[in-house]
This record gives C-alpha cells, sequence and structure tokens, in this order.
C-alpha cells in the first residue's frame, strides 16, 4: 500500500509531484503572458533543462520519489475511466461549444495518452484540429486562436492541490487561467495506481469543477507545520471564506487542532505566504521583513458547535508561529541587501527555497545575498538556475507538491 502524508515543511521530503516545462510554455507569448499570469515569456530549452536538474538532484542526491504530472496524467488517460472523467469535464458544452464538443471529443478520445496530456497541458488552436474541423473553425477564428488555452502555470503544482497531514485539498485558484489544473490533480488523485483506492481523503475542493464562487485557496499559502496546526496565508489569492471550511473540515477529521491565518495585502509580490516566508529548518525561517510585518495572524480552534472558534491574534505573526510550535526561539534570515536588492530578491524567490530535509534547502542561485545570509545561519543551500523557471513568479516551493514528509516534531 502506497504511503502518504505530509506533517510537517522541512521534515525528509520522500515523495513529490512536480511539473516539467512542456508545450503550454512554446505558446506562451508576449501578447497572452499577462492573462495566463506570467510577467514575460521564456526561454523553454532552458527552463526545461533547468527543470531536468532540479528533479536529477532531488532524485539522486536526496532519494525523493518525483512523480511527474504529464507521465501521470497519462497513466490516467490510458484507463478509459479516467480519461472519461478528464474529458467530460474538459470538453463541455460551456468551454467548447456544441460543435466543438463533438468534434473535439471524437478526436481526442482516439489519442495516444502521451499526445492527450501534451494538448491538456499545451492547450489547442484552430491549427491543431483535424482537417475538416479546421476547415470550418477557421471562417471563424485565427489559427492562433486557442479552442482550449495552455496552462502554463501547471509548473507551479504546490498551488492546485495541497497535502495537509495524511489528506489533500483540491483548491478552487483564484485566476481563470488556472482553474484546469486542479482538475488535472484530482484526476490523478482518482485514478492514477499510485493513489487510486489510497488511504487518505481529500479534505476539501471536490468537484474541482463545481461554482465555489469566492471560496478560493492556492496551495502556496498552505503549510502543514506539525503539532496538528496548519498555516494558511489570506491574501492575493486564497479568502477567508474558503480558509474557515478547511479549517472546519480538518477539525472535523480531527486531522488538524488549530489553523493560523496570515491576514496579508493582497497584492503580487505576495501572491502567497511561500514567497514572504518559508521554514528552512525546524526552527529556522527566511523572510521577506517588510511584507511580514504587515501580517494579522487570526487563529481556528475547534469550535463547540462545530463551527471553528475564530482569534485575532493581537501579537506579530513571528511570535505567534514561535509560541504555537512551543519553540523557545523562531530563528529568522531576512531577504538580504539594501532596500533595492531585497525587493529584488524577494521578488526572484529569494524566500521561496523548498527544504529537502531539516536545513537543507533548493533555491534559485541568482539570490546570492539571501543564499549566503542562510548558509551563515547553518542551512545547507543546494542551488539551481532560475533565470527561466522563476519568470512565472514561482521557486522551488511552488515547484513542488509534496505527497510524503516526514514530521520533525514529537
Amino acid at each position: 500500500m502506497a504511503e502518504y502524508g505530509v506533517h510537517s515543511e522541512v521534515g525528509k521530503l520522500r515523495k513529490v509531484i512536480v511539473h516539467r516545462p512542456g508545450l503550454e510554455m512554446e505558446r506562451l507569448t508576449p501578447s497572452n503572458a499577462e492573462e495566463l499570469l506570467f510577467d514575460d515569456v521564456i526561454w523553454v530549452r532552458r527552463a526545461r533543462r533547468a527543470h531536468d536538474v532540479f528533479v536529477d538532484l532531488m532524485r539522486e542526491e536526496f532519494g525523493v520519489q518525483v512523480m511527474r504530472v504529464h507521465e501521470l496524467l497519462a497513466d490516467v488517460v490510458a484507463d478509459p475511466e479516467g480519461r472519461a472523467y478528464l474529458l467530460d469535464n474538459r470538453l463541455t458544452v460551456n468551454e467548447v461549444g456544441l460543435n466543438g464538443q463533438r468534434e473535439l471529443r471524437a478526436w481526442m478520445d482516439e489519442m495516444q495518452p502521451t499526445e492527450l496530456v501534451s494538448y491538456l497541458i499545451g492547450g489547442v488552436t484552430v491549427d491543431d484540429l483535424p482537417p475538416d474541423f479546421r476547415a470550418v473553425a477557421r471562417k471563424a477564428w485565427a489559427a492562433a486562436h486557442f479552442v482550449m488555452p495552455p496552462l502554463p502555470n501547471q509548473l507551479f503544482t504546490r498551488d492546485s492541490s495541497a497535502w495537509i497531514y495524511n489528506g489533500v485539498t483540491l483548491n478552487p485558484m483564484y485566476w481563470p487561467a488556472r482553474h484546469k489544473e486542479s482538475l488535472h490533480m484530482a484526476a490523478i488523485y482518482k485514478y492514477h495506481p499510485e493513489f487510486k483506492g489510497g488511504d487518505f481523503k481529500i479534505w476539501w475542493g471536490d468537484p474541482p469543477t463545481a461554482n465555489w464562487a469566492e471560496a478560493k485557496m492556492e496551495g502556496g499559502d498552505i503549510m502543514p507545520v506539525g503539532k496538528g496546526i496548519v498555516l494558511i496565508g489570506m491574501g492575493e489569492r486564497t479568502t477567508y471564506q474558503a480558509v474557515g471550511q478547511v479549517a472546519q473540515a480538518l477539525f472535523d477529521n480531527h486531522a488538524a487542532t488549530r489553523v493560523i491565518a496570515a491576514k496579508m495585502p493582497p497584492d503580487r509580490a505576495s501572491m502567497h505566504l511561500d514567497t514572504i516566508f518559508t521554514f528552512c529548518d525546524r526552527d529556522l525561517v527566511t523572510i521577506f521583513e517588510p511584507a511580514v510585518r504587515t501580517i494579522t495572524p487570526i487563529s481556528y480552534y475547534p469550535g463547540d458547535d462545530g463551527t471553528p472558534e475564530v482569534v485575532i491574534e493581537e501579537r506579530g505573526w513571528l511570535e505567534v508561529v514561535q509560541d504555537a510550535l512551543g519553540l523557545d526561539e523562531l530563528r529568522v534570515v531576512p531577504t538580504a541587501g539594501d532596500v533595492f536588492a531585497r525587493e529584488r530578491e524577494q521578488w526572484n524567490d529569494g524566500n521561496n527555497v523548498v527544504a529537502m530535509e531539516p536545513g537543507v534547502v533548493i533555491g534559485y542561485s541568482r539570490n546570492e545575498g539571501t543564499n549566503i545570509r542562510l548558509r551563515k545561519a547553518g542551512i545547507t543551500v543546494r542551488e539551481i538556475d532560475g533565470s527561466e523557471l522563476g519568470r512565472g513568479r514561482g521557486g522551488g516551493h511552488c515547484m513542488t507538491c509534496p505527497v510524503l514528509r516526514d514530521p520533525v516534531y514529537d
């Protein structure tokens, strides 16, 4: 029986899901990048090479079982039931129209698994369509028109689903450009042999195609830190409507004893908690100090009537986290440099490192000052090239969805 469960932010990482840049990145252009939530187009070949180095480092040096989204989905669509689940939910009349639903379904049902997954993530243009349907579609749309848009943010696997102790959330994400990523992860958890019938629960967010209205959540805001505590950022992309529901689901299932929300300003630089605050060791965090100072901590506890009790904390974020974990001291490594350098390194994911084990993290080489500070604090920093991977505003923490991670506290 496969094992699952994420019990800390820094315990030994055992299993993780990532996504290697593919066709979707080749279809990122200056004219569509903003709509697809990228600040710029990327050099795809270099991004793939850097991602391969990242995966090899995790596998070969740290013994992590690394699973890639496109490979997992290829196994899912090789199963008729899994294929039907995905195509039923991707090719709806509301998404692709009446003719599109009929024609696309017939065409995609005949595809080999690898080709189908390439289009599900990479998108479908008018020029990709089979000849008869293409001839009709070209009368209404340009050849490069997306019949199904690409999903370049699938790269950031942390966001679409998040493991919290012995279960997972399927996250209704904030921007429409990302909604289908959660459906892909749902298909993996429901139909891939690694997960199908596994001993875990979906805490919240199922079905991912439901209208979740104002209840939005992304995994970059979610941190199960241990001792029954979960930290959840509440800023640009995660709302209080979602946080309350997740807290209640965890409490109802006795999966957590306290959820601490970080109320943050809703701006792009601090889009997720993990862009301004990540753990590097059991008692050490790296932070972007100007943003962390603005956090209002809000604690959720199990309520007597089944509804979570909410307490707005009067102390600062770091003090609340330190006390919740029972630490004598929470060591802090701020982003390095003067006021300009700090802002640059935070923007380039200097605080978005991912731990392989206590005191060992992977980060981008471009964040020289912050990496030096972490090393001086006793943290081992293994560097990868972030010149292309980071253009979507995400580092190693964003690019990983841990599935099995050890606890670090008794």
